[in-house]
């Protein structure tokens, strides 16, 4: 099928194209693996190759998960308020998450 340029379209996306509605959790601590559903029904595991990131704004900390290419899914604020309470039983300095091996502080990066 052949598409014109007048038939391409822009779309404009506020945050992220993606938004992480659920959470799964498989194991503790460094053996741990958290898996996230996305809007969409994808589910993307935490680890080197898809990892965590936060961002400081002026409503708080928001966290990003990596999908693939340059696509990225903001964590909802429910899933957030997950990820703190695992950070938070972990006890780790500073505090953050596990999975799939990589640790991911709780912290903005810079």
């Amino acid at each position: 099928m052949l598409v014109t340029p007048v038939e391409k379209l822009d779309i404009a996306v506020e945050d992220a194209p993606f938004v992480a509605v659920e959470i799964k959790v498989e194991g503790e601590g460094r053996d741990s693996r958290l898996a996230f559903r996305l809007n969409t029904g994808d589910l993307v595991t935490a680890g080197s190759d898809h990892p965590l990131r936060f961002e400081e704004r002026g409503d708080g900390p928001r966290p990003y998960l990596h999908v693939r290419g340059g696509l990225e899914a903001l964590v909802a604020r429910t899933v957030y308020y997950d990820l703190a309470a695992i950070a938070l039983a972990g006890g780790d300095v500073p505090p953050g998450v596990w999975s799939n091996g990589a640790f991911f502080p709780l912290e903005p990066t810079e």
